[in-house]
Parts: structure tokens; sequence; C-alpha cells
């Protein structure tokens, strides 16, 4: 098993020959923080990678939060109008309640 030391920031070496490559894995989209793109003049190609990999790995984190954010408030949403609905035909059946009780007493009463 190779074990590469050191982090992102600071690598065991800086020789990007040395450096372990950088893998997708298999639950990403083709493509994902893997595409070709122009670097500036004397920037650690590899680097750069792994930091605009991590950048998209925060905003996918980022995203996925919104999207359970939005979620959680589609589901309150529903189930706050569900309870106003269901308040909404309790009270109508009261009320009917209270008609059929008035008029099963008239029709006692004559």
């Amino acid at each position: 098993m190779n074990v590469t030391l050191g982090t992102i920031d600071h690598p065991h070496t800086h020789d990007p020959q040395k450096q372990a490559p950088m893998t997708s894995s298999a639950s990403e989209p083709s493509g994902f923080a893997t595409q070709t793109f122009v670097t500036t003049v004397g920037a650690d190609c590899p680097r750069q990678n792994r930091n605009r990999e991590m950048q998209l790995m925060q905003e996918a984190l980022a995203r996925a939060q919104m999207h359970d954010d939005r979620l959680r408030e589609a589901r309150e949403e529903r189930q706050a109008v569900h309870l106003i609905t269901a308040r909404r035909l309790q009270r109508r059946a009261e009320r009917a309640s209270l008609r059929a009780r008035r008029a099963l007493a008239m029709a006692v009463m004559n």
C-alpha cells in the first residue's frame, strides 16, 4: 500500500513528479475537477488542480446543503398547509355537528 505523506498546502515533497496523482472517485461525474485549464506562469499545476478540486468540493457541499434546506422548507410548508386545512375541516365538521344537534333538539321539542 502506497502512503503519501504531507498535505495539500504542505506536501512532503515539492517535486510534482514525486507527488501522488489526484484521482477522481467513481461517484463523481467524469470530468469533475479534472479538466485542463490555463494556469499562470510559474504555477504548480498539480497543486493548483488540488486547490481547485478542494474548492469545487466545497461548492458541491454548499449546493447540497442549500438543496437540503430548500427540501426542508418545502416539507415544512406542506405540513403547515396540511395543518391549516385540517383545522378548517375540523371547524366545518364542528359547525355541522352543532346544526345537526340543534335540528334534532328542535324536532324532539315539537
